[in-house]
């Protein structure tokens, strides 16, 4: 899993961005153009809007690319109450809540509140998505499934995932998974697909196993 961070510095704040993170969801350019520039040098220039907005705009990331620190180095956004999936179509798993990724021997890899997760199989950046779905992947994003109904307040903040070794994305907190559908489900538990190849996504199947699919 790589990263190539930059820094763009001003006197109300500092935005990082992880270009190997980013996915050009393009949120940031929508929300405020007038920083964020695509074709500008340097292409986030934070001295152009109030930190306030900065850290609007910069939460609605949904890959955890961009981030915000105030002047004194602290981090003013606020954790997640609730840990959420949302299944993109054709596309990402869009992670929030107080994620932390760790690999097969509990290893802490990353610690975030917005993640991107592959799961077509194809990123070269895995478990992270980079993009690699664009024209390759398709999927509507919806829930043929019906979770544990839980009652209010189960889920909470903390979203522990470990992508096993040639196999799914597995998640032991109780987490809501929103399809593109409008379908929320919660789950106690649950394996994501991280293959592209179940016939039950954004669940695993068994599918990579058949498919030989590979992924540390």
């Amino acid at each position: 899993m790589e990263s190539k961070i930059r820094t763009y510095e001003s006197e109300n704040a500092t935005v990082t961005w992880d270009q190997k993170r980013c996915i050009h969801v393009a949120a940031c350019v929508h929300g405020l153009p007038d920083v964020f520039d695509q074709n500008g040098r340097p292409w986030i220039t934070p001295e152009n809007a109030s930190a306030e907005d900065l850290l609007a705009t910069v939460r609605q990331c949904p890959t955890g690319a961009l981030h915000m620190v105030q002047p004194d180095g602290t981090n003013p956004e606020p954790i997640p109450t609730e840990a959420r999936v949302t299944v993109d179509p054709d596309g990402a798993l869009f992670l929030q809540g107080d994620i932390r990724i760790q690999n097969a021997d509990g290893e802490e890899i990353l610690r975030d509140t917005r993640v991107a997760l592959c799961r077509c199989g194809l990123s070269k950046n895995k478990p992270l998505c980079d993009g690699s779905h664009e024209g390759q992947f398709t999927d509507p994003g919806a829930l043929d499934e019906v979770g544990t109904v839980l009652e209010d307040g189960t889920v909470g903040a903390e979203l522990v995932v470990t992508p096993r070794p040639d196999g799914p994305l597995l998640i032991g907190e109780p987490v809501q998974i929103c399809g593109a559908d409008g379908q929320t489900v919660v789950k106690p538990k649950v394996g994501l697909c991280r293959c592209g190849h179940s016939k039950n996504k954004p669940f695993c199947d068994g599918s990579h196993r058949d498919a030989g699919f590979t992924a540390p």
